[in-house]
C-alpha cells in the first residue's frame, strides 16, 4: 500500500485532489481512498486531505500517518505544520514553492543537504495555475497542477486517468485545468 498526505489551506483544492486522484486510480484498476480532515472550516485555514491506494482491498480506515509521499500546497505552511511527519524513508516531498529545494533545511541546523532521509521536490505550481486563469493572484486554485506535478514525482497515477476524473469534481474549466495539469507534469520532470 502506498499513501498521499495533502497539506494546503482551505480553498486551495487539497480536498479535490485528493478525490480526484482516488477515482483516477480507480479507474486504473486499482484500490484506493480518500478523505479529508478540517480544522477550523474557513476558507484559508489548514486543512490536511489523504489517500491510500493497493492493488488489494484496503481495510485501514485511519489518517494516513506515515506518507509515502507529502503534498505541501502552500509552503508557508511548512512554518505552523510538521508536514514531514512520519515520510518514509526513500519518501518525497512536492512543495508548491518558487524556491529551490535546498532552501527548505526540515529543522537541520545547517542548509539542505544530503542528510534528509526523503527527497524534496519544489514546482510553482501557483504560477503555472495562474497562467491558465485558475484561481485570483491571492488564491489561485492549484488541486490540477498539484496532481500533474505528483503523477511526474511519484509515478502513482497516468495523467490520462486524472484528466479523465476531473470532470467529477471540477465543475468548470476544464480545459483550462487540464492544460494546467499537463504542465505542472512536464514542469516536473525537468
Amino acid at each position: 500500500m502506498q499513501e498521499i498526505r495533502f497539506h494546503g489551506r482551505g480553498g486551495q483544492g487539497a480536498v479535490i485532489a485528493s478525490k480526484i486522484l482516488a477515482q483516477a486510480l480507480f479507474f486504473e484498476d486499482r484500490y484506493a481512498q480518500a478523505f479529508p480532515t478540517f480544522g477550523a472550516e474557513r476558507r484559508g485555514a489548514p486543512v490536511a486531505a489523504f489517500v491510500r491506494v493497493d492493488d488489494s482491498f484496503i481495510n485501514v480506515r485511519s489518517r494516513v500517518t506515515t506518507p509515502d509521499f507529502v503534498v505541501v500546497m502552500a509552503a508557508r505552511l511548512i512554518e505552523s505544520v510538521p508536514v514531514t511527519d512520519g515520510l518514509k524513508d526513500g519518501g518525497i516531498i512536492l512543495i508548491n514553492s518558487d524556491l529551490p529545494a535546498k532552501e527548505f533545511n526540515f529543522g537541520k541546523d545547517d542548509n539542505f543537504n544530503s542528510e534528509l532521509p526523503f527527497q524534496v521536490v519544489t514546482i510553482n505550481l501557483n504560477r503555472i495555475a495562474l497562467k491558465f486563469g485558475l484561481g485570483t493572484e491571492f488564491m489561485p486554485l492549484i488541486n490540477a497542477p498539484v496532481l500533474g506535478a505528483l503523477a511526474q514525482v511519484s509515478g502513482l497515477v497516468k495523467p490520462e486517468s486524472l484528466v479523465r476524473a476531473m470532470p467529477n469534481f471540477i465543475p468548470a474549466r476544464l480545459e483550462d485545468n487540464e492544460k494546467a495539469l499537463y504542465a505542472a507534469y512536464e514542469k516536473a520532470g525537468h
